[in-house]
């Protein structure tokens, strides 16, 4: 039976420094898709799925790019944390988190025992237009980068680019003690710590909620056409789809509006929005 005296004697007694203790972060990728103008009026924008990385601007991998992210401080969750470090980081500001997994490889910072809480975010092309994205606090800068991955039998090559920066990271997919699927770094390609670990799960996460319709209307204003749902979807997941089939599985999540698209040299087409 519980006895409350003797819990309290015993918690009098206990030494929480005489165990280990790791360092614990959060990590945030940050994606969102920016629209890439292709040749010919009459041609929809290309849509281009892009990550947010910052240039660290301290030891240890000093110039470096890595994701947001810091140490946990005392008194605040690890979301709390996320979104802290996000914010003083790049100044972007996020209401929407998903934990998709804990980084624990004992050797994966140089600086110690430090475990990683992974977090994916969204931010629509609409919230950063309120956005001024900068490297701040220990960042020197931050910048989006698009995204492009290919895989061939479990090798898979990353690669982020803006403008003349390009970096390209390899991986193997594997598994691990229990039998669970796990990356392998084979090159880093100049991202700090185990980040291109960290960005990779956090895609092919966002790939498979895409896939089920989840997340990808927070890339989207609150209306939108069928066409830009479409393409958000295949930008995402890289994989092209047949109108129809979409708009026949995408039919029960959305709901027609009296708004339609305005603009010379394209047919109006209906706006939607998700339903709730």
């Amino acid at each position: 039976m519980h006895s409350h005296q003797e819990e309290q004697e015993f918690l009098k007694n206990y030494r929480l420094e005489d165990y280990p203790r790791p360092s614990v972060t959060a990590d945030i990728a940050v994606f969102s898709l920016h629209n890439k103008i292709q040749p010919g009026y009459r041609k929809e924008p290309e849509k281009k799925l892009c990550l947010l990385l910052i240039q660290r601007g301290n030891q240890p991998f000093k110039d470096c790019w890595a994701l947001p992210g810091g140490f946990l401080q005392p008194g605040e969750t690890v979301e709390v944390c996320a979104g802290r470090e996000l914010k003083e980081e790049t100044c972007a500001d996020v209401n929407l988190l998903r934990h998709i997994g804990i980084f624990s490889q004992p050797e994966r910072d140089p600086r110690g025992w430090i475990i990683s809480n992974a977090f994916l975010s969204v931010l629509s092309e609409e919230k950063l237009q309120n956005m001024e994205i900068q490297g701040a606090d220990d960042a020197s800068c931050a910048k989006w980068f698009d995204i492009n991955i290919s895989e061939i039998n479990g090798s898979f090559i990353l690669k982020l680019e803006n403008d003349d920066i390009s970096i390209k990271s390899k991986l193997q997919l594997k598994k691990n003690q229990f039998d669970m699927p796990e990356f392998e770094i084979t090159e880093n390609g100049g991202l700090a710590f185990d980040h291109a670990k960290i960005i990779i799960s956090a895609l092919m996460y966002l790939r498979n909620e895409a896939e089920e319709f989840r997340l990808i209307f927070d890339f989207l204003p609150e209306k939108f056409t069928l066409t830009e749902l479409q393409k958000t979807q295949e930008a995402i997941t890289g994989t092209p789809v047949l109108t129809a089939n979409f708009r026949r599985k995408i039919a029960s999540c959305v709901v027609e509006t009296k708004d339609f698209t305005e603009g010379a040299g394209h047919r109006p087409a209906r706006r939607y929005c998700r339903k709730k």
